[in-house]
């Protein structure tokens, strides 16, 4: 089925949620397998709404209220993935007094699938990261990272794979250079490798070995920078093959995924949630029955009293922070 065809499906299944009808039972009713995609990004500690002087983030986040979203999605879909981009630690109170064990423990009860590794999460050292992730019952990517510290390794794969009803769906993290962000002493035993051609033996081995028929990067590399630095953006016109880039460090609240035209016949889409648990980000993708993903549908939701997920997040902005 081409682009053309599937938005007309998007939009009867539209016009079903204005009539009492059910847009995602439309398009199950067509054929099509429905894997929703949820993430987040440099959360930060904050396992509470931001407090009411916070500004315009004042009440959002927290959570529980994620928790709340994240299971009526579930419930919606049972074929879904929850993904985090890294940088759990650092940025609250209770970072400083529980360390990161507690935002593990958090992301556990939440029911994570995997996640990466940021930068921040190496605040209390590599021995400190391994201690925290006792708390975590998900699995931690990270292909560019070479670890010879044997406790870390054993906590951290190059890249998974999970069968979602039926694709197969590969998932490797990228993380960011250490210098000027890491003390060596913080990642001992740890190195950094070039992402770039990383990211494409991965991807061989994703799609060759594994027989992937969709790939996820969680990326902690940042989603642009004025300078030649690698990005999530450089990285999708550099390497073909993925189909998601879920990124973080940067604090770039997206709208919506940024598609990004690698090759005339490869589309990577590109997104990344802010910071501090603010935003869930969703993206559904459908599938025809010969596992092709013709197009998507990104609802990214506010977490803030009421759930709101109207356009009001565009008040955030799309700006890059320093992280």
């Amino acid at each position: 089925m081409d682009r053309k065809t599937f938005i007309r499906t998007l939009a009867g299944g539209i016009v079903g949620l204005a009539t009492g009808g059910g847009f995602f039972n439309t398009v199950s009713a067509r054929g099509f397998r429905r894997i929703t995609i949820l993430n987040t990004n440099d959360t930060h500690g904050h396992i509470e709404p931001f407090p009411p002087y916070a500004g315009k983030y004042a009440g959002l986040g927290g959570v529980a209220r994620r928790k709340t979203l994240i299971d009526q999605i579930r419930a919606q879909n049972p074929h879904t993935l929850l993904l985090d981009a890294g940088d759990a630690f650092q940025g609250t109170p209770f970072f400083e007094e529980f360390r990161g064990g507690l935002c593990y423990h958090f992301m556990s009860e939440l029911g994570y699938d995997a996640a990466t590794l940021g930068n921040h999460d190496f605040d209390d050292g590599v021995d400190g990261w391994v201690s925290d992730a006792r708390r975590a019952n998900f699995p931690f990517v990270s292909s560019n990272y070479q670890i010879s510290n044997a406790a870390m390794r054993k906590r951290v794969q190059r890249y998974l794979v999970k069968d979602v009803d039926g694709i197969r769906i590969g998932v490797f993290g990228l993380g960011i250079a250490f210098k000027g962000l890491v003390t060596p002493q913080n990642h001992k035993g740890v190195t950094y490798e070039d992402p770039v051609p990383v990211a494409r033996e991965t991807i061989r081995i994703l799609r060759e070995n594994e027989r992937c028929d969709f790939v996820i990067c969680l990326s902690h590399l940042g989603f642009k920078y004025p300078d030649d630095r690698i990005s999530d953006m450089r990285l999708a016109r550099r390497v073909t093959g993925i189909d998601l880039i879920i990124g973080g460090h940067t604090h770039t609240f997206l709208q919506s995924p940024v598609p990004v035209q690698t090759t005339p016949k490869w589309r990577t889409l590109v997104t990344q949630v802010g910071f501090g648990g603010i935003v869930l980000g969703r993206i559904d993708f459908y599938f025809d029955q010969k596992k092709k993903q013709p197009d998507y549908l990104a609802m990214n939701t506010i977490v803030g009293p009421g759930n709101r997920d109207d356009e009001k997040i565009e008040k955030y902005g799309n700006g890059v922070s320093k992280s």
